[in-house]
């Protein structure tokens, strides 16, 4: 917006002053250099009386929170709905405002350089890794949708659909209950729809995406890093050490910390937590994570019940010839009814659980002390992150790779804590396959999560603050002051920008670890992230007190963490392209038992057959005597099992091991090929670019050269001074000078 010169830049040394372009002392340190020089200043400043050293009287953060202070905070420099009277003001925020924090700027650049210089360069990095992230959704976005295309297109050619739903096949064929007691004999052919949709996800279009997927999340990651170096050179961040900063000690462990021992690199007294301490803080902390975590375990139990116990009475209503909610059940099956109000159910669990997690994880990290700030952020950030990894994703494990895996069969059915302790009988898959549950569950999970963040964040605040910035814009600046108008403002605390990574990390999880079960999904987190990036921009500019500014090279631990989701991303969707997705037993079919080569024949294939008079009373539908009590002797089960006579009864067919050896071929495959592409593609493209490299050694070349030749001057100076003020015998006045120009050089 404002291009400034591109300076060679040397950490600044006030004995050095004369060294540095200094035009004006009071602008020469940008505004988020000056508010952080303060706050670390304040933070440290006793106030008990002379002779009374009360070590806990320490630090502006203690009387804000004993009383004394109701609110300490940096300026924002003007107004940012106009332009400022004042020609002295920069009038940055309104730039900012401007150009940057209102929707209809969607399609603009973010000015990086302005945030940074407004607000810091930790902001300034948050928004410069969410609008590269955002970019890189494009091209996940546009060939998810490229893949929903295919499966909208082959929509006609899907055989396995055409034989649920014709009368012929699939109405002729009498699936055994699904549950005991309340459900009842059912047709093939009123799962028709959902056959339908399940093709829409779950076909080879799929496998592709899933192998695509993980090569992107290695090339947005690398690209990521390259991205981080350019902006660590240009904003001055190369030589940046975390101890001017991050590694400063807490003013907190400084206060409840009382011992002290020497250090051994910098020779002084500092204070240290016990190891005793240290390890009974760390034993409690473990103890609550692991009980927290129990009861979200807990609470996805509640949920499996839930679907247990409700899909018997969806399935009596629903399948019932008698009931007038025939008409809707042509559309609603009961696996889809239960699936739907089960996640809806899941999502409300998941929002109350994350009001207690987030009090719960500050909490644990405050009683441990961490001694520095990077410490307590890269804790807080573990702890949070684990929490929320189990609450929002546990009931999408559930459904991909647990429900229809332990179902049994009709004479032997498996229940939820065996047959002794409870009636509820194992969920089966719907014989379009357990991946349209997957995506029912994925989409209302993150589209509600998406959609419940946009609440909070934009409406919320704008309610909230709608009369006080009524009041502040309706009164001339000379009447209310700037601190006036900023005090009306929200405070920005400072874990706030630790939420906003968090919800975009948990997002990064949704669209990578079960991706191939919705491909959309990218399209959904572009169009959240395009409003994302200009809700968390309005709100900085015009919702938020001004942050303390403060400096990061990085995005810290969250990148680490989008390692391991990046690697675990490539296992998740192999495993459910192999056993949620009916892809294999479909491959295998066609390649191996299809005497036409195509897959017709396939439904039929896939159905084992039971004998209806060996069902056990237990699991027998209740008036089992109406409607298929006299039309058929046996009924039809999804699994690949003898049928009644054979001498292995009941037992696996041999095409049984073939589709597992297929799977767990698929699996190894696939897993290789594409960690194989994703360390060659890391292995390719340099985390720093060649241009950057060359440009910080020739910046500290020269910086050298200036620092030797700015040093010689200076001592030819004060030679010369010396050299007219004490005369000396010329052999003993130049002996000096070369002793102390060798010295110097």
């Amino acid at each position: 917006m404002h291009p400034a010169p591109d300076y060679f830049t040397y950490p600044f040394d006030k004995n050095k002053t004369d060294f540095f372009l200094i035009n004006d002392k009071d602008t020469f340190f940008p505004p988020s250099t000056r508010n952080r020089i303060v706050f670390y200043i304040l933070a440290r400043c006793p106030y008990y009386k002379e002779g009374r050293k009360e070590k806990d009287k320490t630090g502006i953060k203690r009387l804000l929170s004993n009383g004394t202070y109701t609110a300490a905070f940096p300026l924002h420099d003007c107004r940012y709905w106009k332009r400022a009277r004042n020609a002295e003001c920069e009038s940055e925020r309104y730039n900012l405002y401007k150009h940057w924090a209102r929707f209809l700027c969607f399609y603009k650049v973010q000015p990086l350089n302005l945030i940074r210089k407004y607000y810091g360069e930790k902001i300034g990095i948050y928004f410069a890794w969410l609008g590269f992230y955002t970019e890189m959704l494009f091209f996940a976005a546009v060939m998810g949708l490229i893949c929903f295309t295919y499966g909208v297109l082959s929509y006609d050619d899907n055989i396995s659909s055409k034989e649920i739903c014709d009368a012929d096949i699939g109405g002729s064929i009498v699936m055994c209950p699904l549950c005991d007691k309340k459900c009842p004999f059912w047709k093939l052919n009123s799962t028709c729809l959902s056959s339908w949709q399940s093709h829409l996800f779950d076909n080879e279009g799929t496998v592709f995406f899933a192998i695509f997927m993980g090569i992107w999340v290695t090339l947005f990651l690398e690209f990521w890093k390259r991205r981080q170096a350019r902006l660590e050179y240009e904003w001055d961040l190369v030589d940046f050490e975390e101890e001017q900063q991050q590694l400063q000690i807490r003013p907190e462990f400084e206060i409840r910390c009382t011992n002290k021992r020497l250090n051994k690199i910098t020779q002084e007294m500092e204070p240290y937590l016990p190891i005793t301490s240290k390890c009974a803080r760390f034993c409690l902390s473990a103890t609550t994570v692991l009980f927290w975590i129990s009861l979200i375990v807990a609470c996805i139990i509640g949920v499996i019940a839930y679907r247990l116990a409700v899909y018997a009475a969806f399935a009596s209503v629903i399948k019932d010839p008698m009931r007038k909610i025939q008409v809707v059940g042509r559309f609603i099956t009961p696996q889809l009814a239960t699936s739907v109000t089960a996640s809806c159910i899941n999502f409300v669990i998941i929002m109350i659980l994350n009001f207690f997690y987030e009090r719960v994880a500050v909490w644990i990290t405050d009683m441990e002390i961490p001694k520095t700030h990077l410490e307590y952020e890269n804790r807080l950030t573990m702890k949070m992150f684990l929490f929320q990894f189990v609450n929002y994703y546990s009931s999408c494990f559930y459904v991909a790779f647990f429900k229809g895996k332990f179902v049994g069969f009709p004479g032997d059915y498996s229940y939820m804590f065996g047959k002794k302790w409870s009636k509820l009988r194992n969920e089966e898959c719907d014989p379009g396959g357990c991946l349209i549950e997957l995506t029912t569950q994925l989409v209302i999970v993150m589209a509600g999560k998406q959609l419940w963040g946009n609440i909070q964040e934009a409406l919320l605040p704008l309610m909230r603050n709608w009369w006080s910035s009524r009041k502040g814009r309706h009164n001339p600046e000379n009447h209310y002051s700037r601190w006036e108008q900023d005090n009306v403002l929200q405070n920005f605390s400072q874990l706030g920008l630790f939420y906003e990574y968090l919800e975009m990390v948990v997002q990064f999880g949704f669209i990578t670890l079960f991706v191939a079960s919705f491909p959309l999904a990218p399209l959904l987190a572009l169009f959240n992230n395009i409003l994302e990036i200009r809700v968390d921009a309005w709100k900085f500019t015009t919702q938020f007190r001004r942050p303390v500014a403060s400096k990061a090279r990085n995005i810290g631990a969250w990148q680490e963490i989008l390692n391991t989701v990046a690697i675990l991303s490539v296992v998740t969707n192999a495993f459910i392209m192999a056993f949620t997705s009916d892809m294999i037993p479909r491959m295998v079919y066609l390649y191996a038992y299809s005497d036409k080569s195509n897959m017709w024949g396939y439904v039929n294939n896939s159905l084992s057959v039971y004998n209806i008079s060996q069902i056990h009373e237990d699991n027998m539908p209740e008036g089992r005597d109406s409607w298929f009590a006299n039309s058929t002797s046996t009924c039809r089960y999804r699994d690949y099992r003898y049928p009644p006579g054979h001498e292995k009864a009941y037992a696996h067919t041999m095409q049984f091991w073939h589709i597992l050896a297929a799977k767990m071929a698929f699996i190894i495959t696939m897993e290789h090929v594409v960690f194989v592409v994703k360390f060659f593609v890391a292995w390719l493209i340099p985390d720093v670019p060649s241009d950057v490299k060359a440009r910080i050694k020739r910046e500290r070349y020269l910086i050298q050269e200036y620092l030797h030749n700015y040093e010689v001057e200076r001592l030819k100076i004060q030679l010369s001074a010396s050299f007219i003020t004490e005369p000396q015998s010329e052999m003993s006045s130049m002996t000096d000078k070369h002793e102390v120009l060798s010295e110097c050089l």
